[in-house]
This record gives C-alpha cells, structure tokens and sequence, in this order.
C-alpha cells in the first residue's frame, strides 16, 4: 500500500484550488539546500559497524554546555536540572505522549498535569492555567486568539498590538499565525529606555482588542508592568504578558500587574537546551476565559467513595477536530515536557526557586558593572534594571567579538545584528546560576583583548 494516497489528479486538483502552479512553487519558501524533491542524497550503504563509527563521529561535533563557559540565552536557557527530574520523569508509567482521553488508566499522567496547572497559575498569579502548549510563541498566539473573541474582548476591533521587547521569533510568529486573519498586527517600538511608552500605547490601543508586551523584555528590561497594563486596558485593549518562569520569583506577577494573560516558554523549567528543543509552553489567564483555553485542562473532582480524581474537563476530544468552529488546533499533549517542569518546581519550591532567581539576577548585574568598565563596552540600556540578561555595546561587530570568545572556549551571547542591523555591534548575554564567578572572570578577560578596528 503506498503511504501517500493521492493520485496525479488529486495533487493537481488541489493545486488548481489553492492556486499554485506546481509543488515546487507550494514550497517556495523552503530554503533550496534543504529542498529536495528528487529524494534526499543518502550516503553510500553502511555497516552496522560503519553506520555506528559516522554517527560518533557526527555526535562528537557536538559542544556540551557543560564543557565550556557559555552566555547564551535569548529564550533557551542553561540551568542546573536536579537529578530528580530525569529519575522520575524516565519512570515507566509516563513513557507516553499520548493525552489521557482515558481517566480510569491515566490517574497519574492526569494528577501530574493537573498539578502542573496549579504552579503555572500560582507563577502566573491569576486563576487558571492549562497544559498542552508547544512553546513560548506559540502559547502567545493562543493567548491572543483566546483574548480577542471571548467575554469582555472590544467589540469589532481588529488590531492586535505586539511590543517589540517582544521576542522576534515569536513576533513573526504571530505574524504568521494572522497572515490571512482579518486582524491587522501592528509593531509598537520600545523607547529609548528599553521599555514601552505609555503614551503611544495609549494611542496605539484604542483601536487594539489585545496589547501584548514581555517583561523582562528579549532585551533584557523590566517593565513598569503595572502602569503597561493600566494604560492599555483604559484604552479597551485587553492586556497579554510574556513573563519568565524563573524571573518571576522575584518580580511582579502578571496577575498582579493586571494581565488578562500570561505566557512563557517552560524550557528552563527541568528542559535540558538542545538545538531545536524541545519546548513547553505555558499559558494561564482569568476564570472568564476558561471556556476559550486552548490545550488540555485537567480538573479534580471525587468518586462516589470520596476518592479523589482527575479528568479532562470543559473541552471535549471533538473540540479538536472540528476544524474552524474550534478554539483552536492544538491537538498535541506535551506532557512529558510538562511532567519535568513539575518535578522541577516541586524539587526546588517556592523558596529554592526565589533563591535561584536572585543568584541570576545578582550574577548579572555584577558582571553587567564590570563590563561596563571595559574600554569600548556599554550597556544599550544603563538607566534600566533588568534580570539575567543585558544587552551589551561593543566596540566591534558583536558576530566578531562572538569569534574572539569561540576561540577561547567561551560561548558568547546573541549577536542582536541578526535581527536588525542596526544592532550589529550590539551582543545579548545571559547569566544563570550555572555561570561561576570564575566564567565571568574568564569573560571579561577575553572581552578586555577586543580593540576597536
């Protein structure tokens, strides 16, 4: 039986209905050295033996975090996992990534998301969250579509505005997500303080259904949350905040600050950084949009004995599969992803996770002063606080200051160039509990032998 059923006359039919002349221009956007439409170039036959020596040798490329000092982060994040986290969650009974439609053979699997639910809305500081996200941006889309349509949304507006303290990606996420959406996305830029200008929020949200902002920004700076929100809810624009899961901890909350939302990437939350995943989006919000939360929520409820249990409640499996009369179409459960972010939370608790958010917070603000005082080196944004992460001037290209530091062991920041040119001598570093004073130390050394050209 073959594997894809369409005939000849099928893939032109449906060609000529989405109006696309062949396969090739489907996709158009695919780059050309990954596009292979005569079959991938597979290496000559191997051995078990040879097979076994050529993926070594691939695997050896590969740099461990642990080996090198490393001050990258811009939305994956290295902290120390405790090894809690990779014993309970390699148990057998969780071995599965399907959702658990089945509450008398999945207490556990439920139990876990629903506690999961729990410390994600207590992080969040509002009522209800859910499971089942595929990461940080594709929880802000949902976050959106979720606020936009549902109790208290502004009517007819159809302006959604982001901040541009915004992550890129999950920007262009969004972007694409509402490219045929009859929603006009609309870029609101930070000030020249790395923080949002209330006065053209002002203006920007009275035309808006949903403003959304991240705090601390991709950037690094903490919001004046508080007033973000204020001012974009007096204008009727409801109010979504990216939010980091560990930052929180010493912050305000979302829920406090006012947001009607509230989403985060989980990857540092007991997810391991690897390139391309995997992910955990979180997502909570206020008890009037339960109904529109996309994913999986989890209830607790007790038996006719008084036992308690879990089961999936509010959305049904249909819900999923009914195409444009759903709220939306995740259909994937994540649970394993969200069972480490549970071990890890339970494992570190509310003090161990304040704890580890301040060590960050000092580590970086200690290094931030001593670059500082490199000769060439500046902070972008000096007169404003930030978390772990600060944006950098440098007195040459950041992508040469990242070759500087490759060649002494060390992993740089973000090269900020790649998302506007403008920002090409600008580099973003990150610092955890994982970066030693010995690391920083090591930084600044290698940073001290940039000169200027």
């Amino acid at each position: 039986m073959r594997y894809v059923p369409h005939t000849e006359d099928d893939v032109r039919a449906m060609l000529q209905r989405i109006g696309v002349a062949d396969l090739d221009a489907l996709f158009a956007e695919v780059p050309r050295e990954v596009y292979h439409p005569d079959g991938l170039p597979w290496p000559p036959r191997l051995s078990e033996a040879e097979l076994r020596r050529h993926l070594e040798e691939i695997a050896a490329r590969n740099v461990p975090l642990s080996s090198r000092p490393s001050f990258l982060g811009a939305g994956a994040y290295h902290h120390y996992i405790p090894a809690v986290v990779d014993a309970l969650a390699a148990r057998g009974e969780f071995l599965t990534a399907y959702t658990p439609y089945q509450p008398e053979a999945s207490q556990g699997t439920l139990q876990v998301i629903f506690e999961f639910q729990t410390m994600v809305a207590e992080l969040a500081g509002l009522e209800v969250a859910n499971a089942s996200l595929y990461d940080g941006a594709t929880a802000l889309v949902e976050a959106l579509f979720m606020l936009q349509g549902g109790p208290g949304a502004a009517g007819e507006r159809r302006r959604v505005v982001l901040s541009t303290g915004i992550h890129p990606e999950y920007r262009q996420v969004v972007r694409t997500y509402y490219a045929h959406l009859p929603y006009e996305v609309v870029e609101l830029p930070l000030d020249a303080r790395g923080r949002t200008d209330l006065e053209a929020l002002a203006a920007a949200a009275r035309e808006a259904a949903v403003f959304a902002f991240q705090s601390p920004s991709f950037y690094g700076t903490i919001e004046d949350a508080r007033a973000v929100c204020e001012t974009a809810r007096a204008a009727g624009a409801e109010v979504v905040q990216v939010f980091d899961p560990i930052g929180v901890a010493v912050l305000t909350s979302p829920g406090e600050a006012g947001a009607a939302a509230a989403v985060a990437e989980g990857q540092p939350l007991g997810i391991p950084v690897q390139f391309g995943g995997p992910h955990l989006g979180l997502l909570a919000t206020r008890e009037r949009y339960v109904r529109r939360m996309p994913g999986r929520l989890v209830g607790r409820t007790v038996d006719l004995e008084g036992r308690p249990g879990y089961v999936l409640t509010l959305q049904t499996r249909e819900q999923h599969i009914r195409r444009e009369r759903a709220t939306s179409n995740i259909c994937t459960n994540v649970g394993l992803m969200a069972l480490r972010a549970t071990i890890y939370l339970a494992a570190l608790g509310r003090r161990g996770l304040e704890t580890l958010a301040t060590i960050c917070l000092q580590r970086a603000h200690h290094a931030a002063c001593r670059i500082a005082e490199l000769p060439g080196f500046a902070l972008r944004y000096p007169e404003t606080p930030f978390f772990r992460e600060v944006a950098v001037r440098c007195p040459v290209p950041a992508a040469e200051v990242n070759r500087h530091l490759e060649a002494r062991g060390i992993i740089g920041g973000l090269d900020l160039g790649r998302f506007d040119p403008a920002e090409e001598r600008t580099m973003l570093l990150c610092f955890t509990e994982m970066t030693t004073p010995a690391d920083i130390e090591r930084l600044l050394g290698a940073l001290a032998e940039v000169r200027a050209s």
